[in-house]
């Protein structure tokens, strides 16, 4: 397992990166300016989930396939692109739906889970950064290559779910306040459509280099 410096070095490199705005932080703020706080967390929960997958497919070699195969880099990249163009379209096509009973939120909100962690799942650049990054202090020299990966990448993804939460926080709470404005209430909707299309079109000009 790794030593004591390493993954004090580590959970530093980490925290300065999760509080970097990227993407994924620009998503779940997004979903919490639109739906609430609740949803915030519901999606980073979905995108921690996905992290632990991209994680799994690191230490076992999979995510290795997207650096050499373009082929399956570009499918990902553009099935993950189409996903949230799609649902930035859809937002800017809804109608209000003021009324919501108790088994329709539940599915909302299972819904929302699944759709940040396809989000995450359908993003390349994350399988690549993990990739890139846990490596780094992973020490052969210090036991199993595999589970020393695992633990890495679960400290990351425990890091990354509490910032992108705090994110979501700070920005449903923002946006429950200024809701209380008619303005911000008719343009909200196109705002949140907009952010997503444009990190759909992000998406699908990533290429394989560095994150």
């Amino acid at each position: 397992m790794p030593t004591w410096t390493t993954l004090s070095i580590f959970l530093l490199a980490a925290l300065g990166l999760l509080f970097l705005p990227g993407p994924a932080v620009l998503f779940v703020m997004t979903k919490s300016v639109d739906q609430g706080r609740r949803v915030g967390a519901v999606s980073s929960l979905g995108i921690g989930i996905a992290d632990l997958i991209h994680t799994t497919a690191a230490a076992f070699g999979l995510s290795a396939l997207l650096v050499t195969s373009a082929l399956a880099f570009n499918v990902v990249k553009y099935l993950g692109a189409a996903y949230l163009i799609y649902l930035g379209i859809r937002t800017l096509l809804k109608r209000d739906t003021p009324h919501q009973t108790v088994s329709e939120a539940s599915q909302s909100l299972t819904r929302l889970f699944t759709q940040g962690m396809f989000v995450e799942l359908l993003n390349p650049k994350t399988a690549l950064f993990f990739l890139a990054f846990l490596p780094q202090f992973v020490d052969p020299a210090q036991g199993n290559v595999t589970l020393q990966f695992l633990l890495l990448g679960s400290l990351y993804t425990i890091l990354g779910i509490c910032s992108l939460t705090f994110y979501g926080l700070i920005a449903g709470t923002t946006a429950a306040l200024l809701k209380r404005s008619t303005t911000f209430q008719r343009v909200q909707r196109y705002i949140t459509g907009c952010i997503y299309i444009a990190l759909g079109l992000t998406a699908a000009f990533a290429s394989t280099e560095k994150k």
